[in-house]
């Protein structure tokens, strides 16, 4: 298998240039690093190309790498049922950047895209109908960010008096817990609950 999808890997980056910055095989799985710009391009050609006819969108997802420039990937998974293989594409973007919209190629692109765009910021350009899809209306911020604070200011409940949804501010009903997540059979620095009276 290993050998079949590095030759599918030499085939894609031989057919799409400079479209193509890097590709990998790790896991069993093809994954192909591309330029935003060329997105919509590559997607298209994995799906027609008669070596590939990744014809099946599986998921489009982000992945937040705050310390570097462009700080989000946009990965998206094809699955080829004709030949049973998997593939990854990557590109990379930052906060302002928009990514072309694989809507024209994929029209199942449409939410996933939108929820990328809701739990990350991530732009996408050309999409007919970009806006949150999981938070609510007036939500702030993006909540998969690894800047996203863990707890926010506001919560929100229904409240059945009222007869509609409220926002109050965030009550923590207990304290927050240190762990040390040592494990009691390596020793702790301490004694253990029960372990007092053990000699």
């Amino acid at each position: 298998m290993s050998a079949e999808l590095h030759q599918l890997g030499e085939h894609i980056a031989a057919s799409l240039g400079e479209a193509v910055l890097d590709w990998t095989v790790a896991h069993g799985e093809l994954t192909v690093l591309v330029p935003a710009k060329d997105i919509v391009r590559v997607i298209a050609f994995l799906r027609d190309d008669p070596e590939c006819r990744f014809v099946s969108f599986i998921d489009l997802c982000g992945a937040d790498y705050p310390g570097r420039e462009k700080r989000f990937d946009v990965v998206y998974h094809l699955l080829s049922p004709h030949h049973n293989r998997r593939i990854r594409v990557k590109t990379e973007t930052d906060e302002t950047t928009p990514v072309p919209s694989i809507i024209a190629v994929f029209p199942a692109a449409n939410w996933y895209e939108r929820e990328a765009y809701d739990l990350y910021g991530i732009l996408f350009s050309g999409h007919p109908d970009l806006r949150r899809i999981l938070t609510d209306y007036g939500f702030e911020g993006h909540p998969l960010r690894k800047d996203f604070p863990l707890t926010g200011f506001v919560e929100v409940r229904y409240d059945e008096i009222e007869k509609r949804v409220v926002y109050e501010p965030v009550k923590l009903q207990q304290e927050f817990r240190n762990f040390d997540f040592l494990s009691p059979w390596e020793g702790t620095d301490y004694v253990l609950p029960g372990d007092e009276k053990a000699q």
